[in-house]
């Protein structure tokens, strides 16, 4: 068993700092998000977390992170990752990261790429539940209709930017602000 500390790395983006927790063994991201290191280490599995974690490097990931911000969306799903939840919440996030960047899907139709075209309530919180952001890409999640919706993981300013990074254009930070391709 290993028992050596997570890797914990920090990257500044114009969205805020990007928190990543790598365990140092496969390069591998078990937490990630917008938020202070503390909040996303909160999502690591106990076993994980009691490794606890140290100031490091993780080329792949700051790799990755770095073509994101040059314009390769699809950078950060190349990256592999693993986080706890049940199979469905696993389907969930294994189809978000099929969705490519510049593009979005609705709650409906990420059911439908998990194999579960009535389960939108389900997939909203398997989203809400996602301790990887953005490397499993929730923010490309709107709400039917267009709309915004909203995004724990930063905020719904932090949404609008990324969206706006990968080639949409938002009104506004507001659940109900359209989301148009700008392209």
């Amino acid at each position: 068993m290993n028992v050596e500390p997570l890797v914990s790395c920090a990257h500044e983006t114009q969205f805020g700092e990007l928190h990543v927790l790598v365990t140092p063994e496969d390069g591998v991201v078990r937490a990630a998000g917008f938020r202070p290191l503390r909040d996303v280490a909160s999502g690591l599995r106990a076993d994980l977390a009691r490794r606890g974690w140290r100031a490091g490097d993780a080329p792949d990931v700051a790799h990755a992170v770095e073509q994101w911000l040059e314009g390769d969306a699809d950078a950060i799903t190349a990256i592999p990752v693993e986080q706890p939840g049940g199979p469905f919440f696993q389907e969930v996030w294994e189809a978000l990261r099929t969705v490519p960047g510049g593009e979005v899907v609705s709650y409906g139709e990420l059911a439908e790429m998990a194999g579960r075209p009535r389960a939108m309530r389900a997939v909203g919180t398997a989203c809400a539940r996602n301790g990887i952001a953005p490397f499993v890409p929730c923010h490309r999640v709107i709400q039917s209709g267009g709309r915004l919706g909203s995004y724990g993981f930063g905020g719904m300013a932090v949404k609008a930017a990324m969206l706006e990074h990968e080639g949409f254009a938002v009104a506004s930070a507001s659940p109900d602000a359209p989301v148009t391709a700008a392209r």
